[in-house]
């Protein structure tokens, strides 16, 4: 079909008019000029037959009689008859030798016959060319039956040569006729197919070329005169569908028109509407940098009075006070600390909101962190008397690379809201491993209650900013209402999933996933659960889910586990049980609960768990054979008290615990350091002189940035805590001038600040300080930052190894200190490889690139003058610092890196 849409119309009008008349005028020219070449030969034929078989009975007497004048005369006379069609007549004689001939100039070795001259069939014809030899045999006495023959002796044969050249010439004339018979038609035939083109296709062309025109757009085309048949209807129809074309155009033109006007006008408004929007949006701009400033100067301002009410009622608590005294204080510290956490929870918002909330990725232990999360939500638990269980999949591995602090964050919004909306019943937190790769694992946790549940109406708003279920809940429960959002958007951020499944009435569960990297470091202390396995224990707990989580656990000890509901009544069995662990709420008083243990009668200790105890509860642990532990269990302490090892902390927490006055720490025990404390606010430079004072020997304290650099040019600290936001010169630029000249260039400076966002804290490492400590402080954590920057050189292992500062990033485990220092020796070739080559091809990027990494190598390693040094050439680096102006540091850095190789020597041997 596509290549016959090549041809044209006129082309196929021509091919199908002339084809079947010179098809058919061919056959039949064919035909009856080959019935004609027949006819003419076999007429040739029969004459010449005609003339051979007379002539022969004529040519006896000659033959017989030996007359050659009287053959002769009869065959020339006979040739001269038809010289016509006959060439020459020749008698042959027995022997083949010419009798007589009528032209004896002729060859006659075409005539003569080869063989024996008897000719039994008679007649004989042969075909040589143009001509034809007919031979026929001469008899004495003949006698002719029909074409039989029957002779006694044969005298010799006649043999006549015939000429076809006049039935060759008859043949042609028949031939030529033919031709111009199929001629004449074919042109009579060309006479009416060009009368069709002319009336047909002519005008169809026509109309091809007007539809062609017309679909150029050029619709003004129209079609004339008359046309034959259904062509000129056609024709009317092509004129007619132009000028409705041609209509509609001027009509879409018109409307195009009007359109491009009113789009005009709609471009001017959207203009106009650019400028005001652009407007607006410098001015939203200009409102959210107002919002931020204002959220970080408000958390500043609010959190450092807090930091003056925490810090100085902690304080207060450790000195003797009567039992109301210290009730009024710990009522302080929790509505303080409640004060802290709603504003800790607007500036997390205000953080993901402005997309500057920075994940860290540091090694963790998975169950410590989930148990320290659920020991700050236990006491809430308990004071409403709810089951609180924890189940985690024992193939979930423990060291993990990630935010333990968010995730925390996340576990503590799910379980504090769980419990907040549920009155009686249980609150479960399950951990399942939902993949396992080499470098990362997903979990899956579930946050499940009885509680109040969702109502369907409020089930789309949950997600959302300063949303609860309803404003009664509000009214009843309070908050801010940013718990679940900060939540889902941490998830989210761990690459994880949110939701939830409610009914109103019936309780709710939220579950949630997250991808975590592995760590390439084991850590936390071992278990011992080699020494549990194969022990049998005895569970005895009334509630289901507790009991299930318990067995679980137990058996992925490899411990044989008997579960009861009920306590079992005394009798004098022997000892069954290696351990056993009962719940308290089945427990009334010290007898009974003596009883029952008597009549277990195993001397390992039994675990009593506790939900909310009672005096004489607490009082039993001074039992030979009792241990007390919270619910739910810690797997760490649970070890231990299974294991019979010795527990820092049996006690149960309470709802409002008692704080003792902790003892004065003597002079003896303060580390030999001189430190300088900087801020504005006196309440807190109180507080953290205060604090410090405990700690060191010395404290110095500045109330400005001003007065800080003047005391870093008369004296040598060992470490500076520097505020942030000063009236007279803030903490960045005091920082950059004692970094620049001063006694203290090399000094540790841990900023202390109300608030720290991601690009605050690249501000702060840039402009050359260490660390950071947040307010309200910690004593904990200011504890833990003087031991890592500031741990005085007498105390190190050998002056360049602090194996006490290893200990402590390791988390006390001794094989994983000398693990990290052996991986940090190892990557020490490397490291000064490439440090000398980014010096040789003098490239600034590299040579950071390559101190950054060493930077990250130190941080676990016990390496603080090191990792000091690193951090400086690194922050120097990034403020734009040349090769050329850190030489002394880099010649440093190389003469540091040796003595790091060659001390720790000592430590991975022992």
């Amino acid at each position: 079909m596509k290549s016959a849409a090549q041809y044209s119309l006129r082309t196929w009008v021509m091919v199908l008019a002339l084809a079947p008349t010179v098809l058919v005028g061919t056959i039949l020219a064919v035909y009856f000029t080959s019935n004609r070449f027949t006819e003419l030969e076999n007429t040739l034929m029969r004459r010449g037959t005609n003339l051979i078989a007379p002539m022969a009975i004529a040519c006896e007497y000659g033959l017989q009689y030996n007359n050659r004048e009287h053959t002769k005369r009869l065959i020339d006379t006979i040739h001269q008859s038809n010289a016509g069609f006959i060439q020459t007549i020749t008698v042959f004689d027995v022997n083949h030798h010419a009798f007589v001939s009528s032209n004896y100039n002729h060859d006659f070795e075409l005539l003569q016959l080869t063989e024996s001259p008897t000719l039994k069939q008679g007649i004989s014809i042969e075909h040589f060319g143009d001509t034809v030899v007919m031979r026929a045999p001469i008899f004495s006495n003949i006698s002719l039956y029909g074409n039989a023959l029957d002779t006694d002796t044969q005298l010799g044969y006649i043999a006549i040569q015939l000429n076809k050249h006049e039935a060759l010439l008859s043949q042609y004339r028949a031939a030529i006729v033919a031709f111009i018979v199929v001629l004449i038609g074919v042109q009579l035939n060309l006479l009416f197919t060009f009368r069709l083109l002319k009336h047909v296709t002519q005008p169809i062309s026509s109309m091809v070329s007007a539809v062609a025109k017309i679909r150029e757009g050029k619709l003004d085309t129209r079609l004339n005169g008359d046309l034959i048949g259904e062509l000129d209807d056609l024709k009317r129809g092509i004129n007619a569908m132009a000028a409705s074309l041609s209509e509609y155009h001027n009509e879409m033109q018109q409307n195009i028109d009007q359109a491009t006007s009113d789009l005009r006008e709609t471009l001017e408004q959207i203009e106009i509407q650019n400028v005001e929007l652009d407007i607006a949006k410098k001015r939203a701009l200009e409102a959210s940098r107002i919002k931020s400033e204002f959220l970080a100067n408000m958390s500043h301002e609010l959190r450092t009075p807090l930091n003056g009410v925490i810090g100085f009622a902690r304080q207060l608590l450790k000195t003797p006070l009567h039992e109301n005294q210290r009730d009024y204080m710990q009522t302080i510290e929790r509505s303080a600390n409640n004060l802290l956490s709603i504003i800790n929870d607007i500036l997390d918002f205000s953080k993901l909101e402005a997309g500057k909330m920075v994940l860290d990725k540091v090694p963790f232990a998975l169950r410590e962190t989930v148990d320290e999360t659920v020991s700050l939500v236990a006491a809430s638990a308990n004071d409403k008397a709810l089951e609180l269980v924890v189940d985690i999949d024992p193939t979930i591995p423990d060291s993990l690379n990630g935010d333990s602090m968010r995730i925390q964050q996340i576990l503590t919004n799910l379980l504090g809201n769980a419990i907040k909306f549920t009155e009686q019943g249980t609150i479960k937190l399950s951990l399942d491993l939902v993949s396992s790769q080499s470098k990362q694992v997903i979990l899956r946790g579930e946050v499940s209650d009885t509680g109040i549940g969702i109502p369907d109406e409020q089930k789309p708003k949950l997600f959302q900013a300063f949303g609860q279920a309803d404003g009664s809940i509000t009214r009843r429960f309070g908050g801010t209402g940013l718990g679940l959002v900060i939540t889902k958007r941490l998830v989210n951020q761990m690459d994880g999933q949110i939701g939830f499944s409610s009914q109103n009435q019936q309780g709710s569960t939220f579950w949630f996933t997250m991808t975590i990297e592995r760590s390439l470091f084991q850590l936390g202390n071992d278990l011992g659960l080699d020494k549990l396995a194969q022990q049998r224990v005895l569970v005895i707990e009334p509630r289901r889910n507790t009991r299930q989580s318990l067995e679980r656990l137990l058996q992925s000890w490899q411990m044989q586990v008997d579960i009861s509901a009920e306590l079992p009544q005394p009798s004098g069995a022997n000892r069954r049980y290696d351990h056993a662990l009962i719940s308290s709420s089945l427990l009334t008083d010290p007898s009974q609960t003596l009883n029952v243990i008597d009549g277990i009668g195993i001397d390992n200790p039994i675990i009593i768990a506790l939900g909310k105890p009672t005096q004489w509860q607490q009082d039993l642990h001074h039992h030979s054979t009792i241990k007390l532990l919270n619910l739910p269990l810690s797997q760490r302490r649970l070890s231990q008290a299974l294991s019979l090892q010795s527990l820092t902390e049996v006690m149960p927490a309470q709802s409002t615990p008692p704080v003792a006055a902790a003892p004065i720490i003597s002079p003896s025990e303060r580390m030999p350091l001189r430190v300088l404390a900087v801020d504005d606010n006196p309440a807190n430079l109180k507080l953290i002189s205060t604090l410090l004072g405990e700690m060191v020997d010395s404290v110095d304290c500045a109330s400005g940035g001003r007065s800080a650099i003047a005391m870093c040019q008369q004296h040598q600290y060992d470490a500076i805590f520097m505020d942030i936001q000063m009236p007279d010169i803030d903490g960045l630029k005091a920082t950059e001038s004692i970094r620049a000249k001063s006694q203290n260039r090399h000094c540790p400076i841990i900023a202390v600040t109300a608030h720290i966002l991601g690009k605050e804290r690249e501000q702060i490492l840039a402009v050359g300080m260490d660390d950071y400590l947040t307010k309200p402080i910690d004593e904990q954590r200011l504890r833990e930052r003087l031991v890592q920057w500031a741990k005085p050189a007498a105390s190190a292992s050998n002056g360049i190894i602090d194996w006490e500062l290893a200990l402590t990033q390791a988390g006390g485990n001794n094989s994983l200190a000398k693990e990290m220092l052996a991986l940090l020796i190892e990557s020490l070739p490397e490291a000064l490889t490439g440090i000398d080559n980014a010096i040789a091809a003098n490239d600034s990027l590299a040579l950071q690139q390559r101190v950054h990494k060493l930077h990250g190598a130190t941080c676990y390693s016990g390496v603080p003058a090191l990792q000091k040094l690193c951090h400086q050439l690194e922050s120097s680096l990034k403020q734009g610092a040349t090769i050329t102006d850190l030489e002394p540091e880099l010649l440093e850095l190389q003469d540091q890196l040796n003595q790091v190789t060659t001390a720790a020597k000592a430590f991975l041997v022992a």
